[in-house]
C-alpha cells in the first residue's frame, strides 16, 4: 500500500504529475517485465504507489498469480487482452485508475471468483460474462458502459454497476440470481417495472435502484420481500401507485428511500402523477429517436467508409502501377535475391518504421542522400593515406570534409558477393532511415558499378563524424583524455542498450547481429554514447555464410538476436575490469565474472576508477545482469528490455549514493 497524496485527480493524459505519480523515468513496461521472474507469485498488491502508464500484456507471465490488486493509480489504455489467460487468477481489483478502453471478454479465468474495474473510463457495448462460472463479486460502477445490463453468471452475491449509461429494461435474467445479497444499479437509464423477485431473494439485503427511469406501479404485483432486506432505494425514478406494505415505516427494520416518484401516499417528496406520466412519454420517445438516430448513423458511416476505402484502392493502384512501371524502366530485369537477413525483398521495400520518438535529438542532420564517387574523391583527397581513420571486419574508413565544410566518416565496404543495384538500394535504403540519438546517422551512399556486367563494385557508407574516440579508449586508466567514472559509464551502457533495443524491436524488420564492441562504441562531445557499424550484416556476406542450410529464419533471427545480449554482455564485463578482456577466453570470462561476485574477487579484478567511484550497490546489480547476458544456453539470456531496467535501476541507486556523499 502507498502512501501518495490522496488530492482527486479527475482526469490523466499520460503525463507524469508532481508529487502524485512516480517520476518520468519509471517505466510500467520494465518495471511489469521485473516482475514477471516472479514466477511463483500468488498475490501481488501494488495499492497508491502511484504507478503510471499502460499496463502491459506481459502481465499474464505471472502465470501462478491468484490476486491482483492495482487500484488507485494512473494506469490507462486498454485492459489487456492476455489477462484473460490468467486461469489461476481469483481476484482482480483494477479500482480508481484512468482505463478508458472497451472490456474484453475473460475467456479463460473460470476461476475468477471477484471482479472489480470500478471508477476508471471503461466504455463498451453488451457485455456477457457468463463464462464466469465461479464469479461472485462484480463491481463495473463508475465507468461509461452503455447499452443493455451485462448477461452474467447465476452464483453472484454482490453486482455493482451504478454510475453508468445503461438502458432498457432489467433482463429477466436478473430474475434468476438467487444468491444475490446486493444489487446496485442506480444512476443508469433503466426503463420499465423493475422486476419483483429483485425484493424477494432469500439472501438479498441492500437493492438499489434510484435515479434512472423505471416506471409503472409496485402495486401491480404482490410484491413481497426477502427476510433479509434491510436497504432498498427506488428514488427518482417514474414509479406510480401505493407502496407495497413490505416497504412502509411500518414493514420492520429496513432503511427505504422512495422520493421524487408519483407514488400516491402522502408525503411531501412526491410529485404529481402527471409529472410522471409526461417523463415516460418523453423518456419513450427519446430513446426511440436516439435509436433511429444511431441506425441512420451506422448507415450513413459505413457507406462513408466504403467509398473512401474504394477511393483509396484507386488511388494505391495507381500509385503502384506508377511505381512498377518506372522499376521496370530503371531495371531491365528482374532478380530474385534472398536477403541476407532471412527476410524477402518484398519485406525490405515495404519495412515500416514505427518509433517515431527515436528522431528526437537527430532534426538537425540533414536528410539521407546518394554521393557520387567523385564527392567523395573530393572530401578525402581521393582517399588520401592522410585521411585514412582504420579498418575492420566492415572495410577501410577515411574521414572526409563535404563541399559545405561539414566533417564525415566514410566507410568502403568489401562486396564479395554480387548484388543488383535494386536489391542492393532496398538494403541500404532501409539502414539510411534508421534515426536514434543513439546510433552514427548514415548521411548517405554510393554505388560504384562495374561498366563490364553491371553490378556492384564497391560500396561507401558515409556517416556523422563523431570527434572524441570510442569507449574502449576512456576505460584505460592510462588513456589520454579523463577516464570516465562509473556514473558516466552506465550513462554509455544506457545509451547503448537503447540503441540496440530499437534495432531489435523499433524497426520492423529488426537489425540483429550488430557487432557489439566497446570500440565500436563512439563518444560525442557531450560523453554521449553512438553505436557504429550496426545493420551492415544486411549487406555482408558474412551473415549469409553464418546460416545453416535449411535452418528456419525465425530461428536464426532468434539465434542473431541473442549473438547481440551475449556480445553486450562482454561490453558490460569489460566496463567493469578493462579493455584486457578482449584477449580471454570463454571459460576464463566466466571464471572472471564468477570472482566478481565475490568482494575479494572484485578488490582483484575491478578497475582501479570502477572500485573508487562505483557503489556496492550499483555494482552488484550489474555483476548480476552481466552473468545472465553471457550465460551458456540462450533462452536464459535476457531481452535487451530487461537488460536496460536493469542499468537504470543501477545507476538510480548510484546517483542515491553519490547525492548522499
Amino acid at each position: 500500500m502507498g502512501d501518495k497524496p490522496s488530492i482527486e485527480v479527475t482526469d490523466f493524459h499520460g503525463f507524469p504529475i508532481p508529487n502524485q505519480t512516480l517520476s518520468v523515468s519509471f517505466s510500467m513496461d520494465s518495471f511489469v517485465t521485473t516482475l514477471t521472474r516472479l514466477t511463483s507469485l500468488k498475490v501481488l498488491s501494488l495499492v497508491s504507489l502511484g504507478i503510471w502508464g499502460p499496463l502491459p500484456n506481459k502481465i499474464h507471465r505471472l502465470s501462478s498469480l491468484e490476486c491482483l490488486d492495482l487500484s488507485s493509480n494512473f494506469l490507462f489504455g486498454s485492459i489487456p487482452p492476455k489477462v484473460s489467460t490468467m486461469v489461476k487468477i481469483q481476484t482482480l481489483v483494477l479500482d480508481d485508475n484512468f482505463f478508458n478502453d472497451t472490456v474484453h471478454v475473460f475467456d479463460f479465468t473460470s476461476n475468477l471468483t471477484s471482479l472489480s474495474l470500478k471508477n476508471n473510463k471503461l466504455k463498451q457495448g453488451p457485455l456477457d460474462f457468463t463464462s464466469l462460472t465461479h464469479l461472485k463479486v462484480l463491481d463495473l460502477s463508475g465507468n461509461r458502459l452503455y447499452s443493455h445490463l451485462p448477461t452474467i453468471p447465476k452464483g453472484l452475491i454482490m453486482v455493482s454497476l451504478n454510475r453508468n449509461s445503461f438502458n432498457g429494461e432489467i433482463p429477466t435474467q436478473y430474475t434468476l440470481l438467487t444468491h444475490l445479497q446486493h444489487l446496485d444499479i442506480s444512476f443508469n437509464s433503466l426503463i420499465g417495472i423493475p422486476p419483483a423477485s429483485l425484493f424477494s431473494f432469500p439472501n438479498i439485503s441492500s437493492l438499489n435502484l434510484a435515479s434512472n427511469m423505471l416506471s409503472g406501479s409496485l402495486g401491480y404485483y404482490n410484491l413481497t420481500c426477502g427476510n433479509n432486506l434491510e436497504f432498498v432505494d427506488i428514488s427518482d425514478n417514474r414509479l406510480t401507485g401505493s407502496l407495497p406494505s413490505c416497504l412502509n415505516s411500518e414493514s420492520g427494520n429496513k432503511v427505504v428511500n422512495f422520493s421524487g416518484n408519483c407514488l400516491s401516499i402522502d408525503h411531501h417528496h412526491q410529485h404529481p402523477l402527471s409529472y410522471c406520466r409526461d417523463e415516460v412519454h418523453k423518456d419513450q420517445s427519446t430513446q426511440n429517436a436516439d435509436g433511429l438516430g444511431v441506425s441512420i448513423s451506422l448507415i450513413v458511416g459505413i457507406v462513408v467508409i466504403i467509398v473512401l476505402l474504394g477511393i483509396a484502392f484507386v488511388i494505391i493502384c495507381r500509385h503502384y502501377c506508377h511505381r512498377r512501371i518506372s522499376e521496370q524502366h530503371l531495371l531491365h530485369k528482374s532478380v530474385h535475391e534472398n536477403s541476407a537477413t532471412g527476410f524477402s525483398s518484398e519485406i525490405l521495400n515495404n519495412a515500416r518504421y514505427i518509433s517515431e520518438t527515436t528522431k528526437l535529438g537527430t532534426q538537425s542532420l540533414p536528410p539521407c542522400r546518394s554521393f557520387t564517387l567523385e564527392e567523395l574523391n573530393e572530401a578525402t583527397n581521393n582517399f588520401d593515406n592522410s585521411a585514412f581513420l582504420g579498418e575492420g571486419s566492415y572495410g577501410k574508413l577515411y574521414k572526409g570534409r563535404l563541399e559545405g565544410g561539414s566533417q564525415v566518416a566514410i566507410r568502403c565496404l568489401p562486396t564479395t558477393k554480387k548484388y543488383w543495384i535494386r536489391n542492393l538500394k532496398l538494403r541500404l535504403d532501409m539502414l539510411a532511415k534508421i534515426r536514434h540519438p543513439h546510433l552514427v546517422a548514415i548521411l548517405g551512399h554510393c554505388i560504384e558499378v562495374k561498366q563490364d556486367d553491371g553490378c556492384v563494385n564497391r560500396v561507401f557508407l558515409v556517416y556523422e563524424y563523431i570527434p572524441n574516440g570510442n569507449f574502449r579508449s576512456y576505460l584505460s586508466e592510462n588513456c589520454v583524455g579523463e577516464v570516465l567514472n562509473w556514473s558516466e559509464r552506465l550513462a554509455v551502457l544506457i545509451g547503448v542498450c537503447k540503441a540496440v533495443q530499437f534495432l531489435h524491436t523499433g524497426v520492423i524488420p529488426g537489425f540483429f547481429h550488430n557487432r557489439l564492441k566497446t570500440n565500436n562504441i563512439l563518444l560525442n562531445e557531450h560523453r554521449m554514447a553512438k553505436l557504429n557499424d550496426y545493420g551492415l550484416s544486411i549487406i555482408s556476406e558474412e551473415t549469409n555464410n553464418c546460416k545453416v542450410k535449411g535452418e528456419d529464419p525465425k530461428s536464426w533471427q532468434m539465434t542473431r538476436l541473442e549473438d547481440d545480449v551475449y556480445s553486450f554482455g562482454l561490453i558490460l564485463l569489460e566496463t567493469m575490469i578493462g579493455p584486457s578482456l578482449a584477449a580471454k577466453k570463454e571459460g576464463t570470462l566466466r571464471d572472471e565474472l564468477a570472482c566478481l561476485s565475490k568482494q575479494e574477487g572484485r578488490g582483484r579484478l575491478m578497475n582501479p576508477v570502477v572500485s573508487a567511484t562505483a557503489s556496492q550497490e550499483s555494482i552488484s546489480i550489474v555483476i548480476s545482469i552481466t552473468n545472465k547476458c553471457i550465460f551458456p544456453e540462450l533462452w536464459s539470456r535476457p531481452s535487451f528490455e530487461d537488460i536496460l531496467w536493469n542499468l537504470q535501476y543501477a545507476a538510480q541507486v548510484q546517483d542515491q549514493i553519490v547525492n548522499k556523499d
